[in-house]
């Protein structure tokens, strides 16, 4: 039987999806042509050795030719699961909110949540189950589109940040590292990245944090995103850049060297709308058998 208490579930439970419809097609083959279409134009290598990838999550149409850079990247991975970490948009919580079993639904079908892997993350004490989090949440049902397509039979542990200080980015990544290390799996993190100033402004904004991702410096990052008052970080860096900077911190706790900033853009292009733009990042993190510019030791201390 369910529950009673609303912030917890069942190994039944289901979370319906919130934007099916509206900001991506709502049945099963509208989304394959369109999902199909942003992977078919995408020029990137599919990578086997993929640890984690950062992807937008804004209307499939303004981030989706964005986002499937990265998911094109990590097809070719075997991956037994992915670790969905992304902000919080309507709920004010601390800490790391998980949806700890169940599924979640798409038009392609349910996808199963690893109920195993997403127990061992929530043996750390900055993760705990807060399902009613993650009702309304888009960054994560975002993501799902590409995640069901190119890698159907993965299951997924849904995490979402709320109040995103160093202490919970880092214990984050810990818990990540904890979790993780002997599977396979594939860091998911999303994030958008400055909200609503000119395409120039943005394109300077959103280049220092591109520089700060391509070199693996997650120090420079969480400093860059805490040169500025906590109300402007999420406009001015990105809303999700704490979840970016625990699943990079992650992936280097897990082996990863290598870092690629695969392609950048913004809503302007798709809207025609250059006055107040959203940027949009894909990259992805692994070891693809060069030497980076990553500094020796990423992570902030």
């Amino acid at each position: 039987m369910p529950s009673d208490d609303p912030d917890t579930v069942d190994a039944m439970s289901v979370r319906p999806a919130a934007v099916a419809g509206t900001w991506y097609p709502g049945t099963a083959g509208a989304l394959a042509r369109e999902v199909d279409g942003y992977l078919d134009g995408a020029d990137a290598d599919p990578a086997g050795d993929t640890t984690a990838i950062i992807s937008p999550h804004a209307g499939i149409m303004f981030s989706g030719p964005i986002a499937a850079y990265a998911y094109k990247t990590a097809s070719a991975g075997a991956y037994d699961v992915a670790v969905l970490v992304g902000p919080s948009h309507f709920a004010a919580f601390d800490g790391v909110a998980l949806y700890p079993e169940g599924a979640f639904a798409t038009p392609f079908g349910l996808v199963a949540i690893a109920s195993d892997v997403a127990a061992a993350v929530a043996r750390a004490d900055i993760v705990r189950p807060l399902v009613s989090a993650h009702a309304r949440e888009h960054s994560l049902e975002m993501q799902l589109p590409f995640l069901a397509r190119v890698l159907p039979a993965v299951p997924i542990v849904p995490l979402l940040i709320g109040a995103q200080t160093r202490g919970t980015i880092e214990a984050l990544a810990a818990a990540l590292v904890d979790a993780l290390r002997g599977r396979r799996a594939l860091l998911v993190a999303s994030t958008d990245l400055s909200h609503y100033f000119d395409a120039g402004t943005a394109a300077t904004l959103d280049g220092a944090v591109s520089d700060c991702i391509s070199t693996f410096d997650t120090a420079a990052l969480l400093e860059r995103f805490e040169s500025y008052p906590e109300h402007d970080r999420g406009r001015s860096v990105g809303c999700g850049i704490g979840a970016a900077i625990a699943v990079m911190m992650a992936a280097h706790g897990l082996g990863a060297g290598d870092a690629r900033v695969l392609r950048y853009g913004h809503s302007g292009e798709i809207s025609g709308d250059y006055g107040g733009v959203v940027g949009y990042l894909a990259a992805a993190f692994g070891n693809y058998g060069y030497e980076s510019d990553a500094h020796a030791e990423p992570h902030a201390q």
